[in-house]
């Protein structure tokens, strides 16, 4: 009961965080979600999916693309389409209360019941699928926040872009897929699984690319080991089809061919999409360093703890877990082989390097492994705390404020996000509600994180020292981001800007 009571309270303090925020800035309309709501209501309201109607009211953005005399949007529609009930309880609140929707509105609904319900969900699936590899319940509530909090997880589940709904997408198909195979639940759930990950490449097309190790997983363990016939690989693929069969009805209608993409039509950004591969043409040591190591974009200076996924790796080779093992190592590769090769890799403004947020839900796996490792030894464990810490500190304060990290800053945490903060600028959020503004505002929510980070570092006397160390971990490495070099006289021009359209 006691644990269970824990669960509980873990997810309400992530949800109140989660729905504590909403980064919206009227003086931005985001190129990544606007033609995503305008996609929702171009097919609710007119059975269509040209957004004409919402380009001219809202204004056309760089992921627009023109196609036989209409504007459509360039992202894979997915988001747009789960986004449809929710869209209609909008509809259907406003004609009994007569009154219109405002774009801010429309994008609280969509973010909410595409980005931070799914996530909340997940996070269910998650805490129950890596009870195998970290049993004790700490540990998982520790693994959790910094998931939920503390990486790129934060940023896009409170914000209407699809990279958080794909990777819930395909990891919910991996997660099923081995509680089928290794724990015995009725295969016909693997046509769940099939459903899952044919929905990843709807909503964010290199979400598929996570989906190649989990079909060869169950290939090998269904056909190849336990010799059975092809019956469950057939309920995964039965599954797969709807979504994908909806995703190539799209391109059809949309762009003239199953096989063409938005990207493929897009002319803002056509030098780019329209080499290789969807993009994707040569390995580049900047694209890789630029994603990984960089102080403004780098996977493993946001987000630290991903580094626990080595040791967790070699931990798993030794104890032979070796499914886990290549599945979860196979997706990390294939994803840095994408991000280092495609010839958009920056993305945009982003917080992290937003196209392989996939990535992560299988990092923690082997994260997951090493956090559970580490609890033999108090420092161990203080050094997976500050790890985590910084990936808590950098993203929570982040997506509270401004969760878009523009190219023009080096150092963004201390030239655009800090400096906010001690201007007194914030985000709106629930605090506005009740009158409290600006700087203000973000004192209730700062004390969640803090009570949050408290409780799963420190569950009891006998973590004390750990804690302390983690804590002093997490300062010294933020401290350290300090010395980064800044952007110079573009980075102090893009601050001005960005300090201009804060509420």
């Amino acid at each position: 009961m006691r644990t269970r009571a824990q669960r509980f309270l873990l997810g309400g303090l992530i949800a109140t965080i989660y729905l504590y925020c909403f980064p919206y800035f009227e003086g931005m309309h985001s190129a990544n979600e606007l033609p995503r709501i305008d996609l929702t209501m171009a097919m609710v309201d007119e059975g269509s999916f040209a957004i004409d109607t919402g380009a001219a009211e809202w204004g056309k953005t760089v992921d627009m693309s023109p196609s036989g005399g209409h504007m459509y949007s360039n992202k894979a529609p997915g988001s747009s389409m789960f986004a449809i009930p929710s869209y209609l309880g909008v509809k259907l609140i406003n004609k009994v209360t007569d009154r219109d929707v405002s774009l801010a509105e429309l994008t609280w609904t969509f973010r909410f019941f595409t980005g931070i319900v799914p996530t909340l969900l997940f996070l269910v699936l998650l805490w129950r699928f890596l009870a195998r590899f970290a049993p004790a319940p700490e540990t998982r509530r520790l693994l959790l926040v910094g998931y939920a909090l503390g990486s790129m997880a934060m940023t896009y589940s409170v914000l209407f872009i699809s990279h958080q709904l794909a990777a819930i997408c395909i990891a919910t198909a991996y997660i099923l897929s081995v509680w089928v195979v290794e724990e015995g639940l009725h295969r016909r759930w693997l046509w769940a699984a099939g459903l899952a990950a044919g929905a990843a490449p709807l909503v964010d097309y290199q979400a598929a690319f996570a989906g190649v190790p989990i079909a060869i997983y169950l290939i090998v363990k269904l056909v190849v080991q336990e010799r059975q016939r092809w019956l469950g690989v057939l309920y995964a693929i039965g599954g797969a089809i709807p979504p994908i069969a909806l995703l190539l009805f799209y391109h059809a209608r949309a762009f003239g061919s199953p096989f063409r993409t938005g990207y493929s039509a897009s002319e803002s950004f056509a030098h780019f999409h329209q080499k290789g591969f969807l993009g994707m043409d040569k390995l580049r040591l900047e694209a890789f360093s630029g994603s990984m190591v960089a102080p403004d974009n780098g996977l493993l200076i946001l987000c630290p703890m991903v580094l626990l996924a080595i040791p967790g790796w070699v931990l798993m080779a030794r104890r032979k877990q070796w499914a886990h093992f290549a599945i979860t190592l196979s997706v990390a590769i294939i994803y840095l082989a994408f991000i280092s090769s495609i010839n958009f890799w920056r993305g945009g403004w982003q917080l992290g390097p937003r196209y392989i947020t996939a990535i992560l839900p299988f990092l923690m796996v082997p994260i997951a492994v090493s956090a559970s490792y580490a609890e033999r030894s108090w420092s161990l464990r203080g050094i997976v705390l500050g790890l985590i810490g910084v990936g808590v500190a950098i993203y929570s304060i982040s997506t509270a404020i401004f969760p878009h990290y523009p190219e023009k800053f080096a150092n963004p945490f201390y030239e655009l996000i800090l400096p906010l903060l001690g201007a007194g600028k914030a985000a709106y959020n629930a605090g506005w509600l009740v009158g409290m503004h600006g700087g203000l505002s973000l004192v209730p929510y700062f004390g969640l994180l803090a009570v949050t980070m408290y409780w799963v570092a420190c569950p009891d006397p006998s973590k004390r020292r750990s804690a302390l160390l983690g804590l002093g971990i997490t300062t010294a490495i933020l401290l350290l981001y300090s010395l980064f070099p800044d952007g110079g006289k573009p980075a102090q021009a893009a601050y001005t800007w960005v300090e201009s359209i804060m509420p």
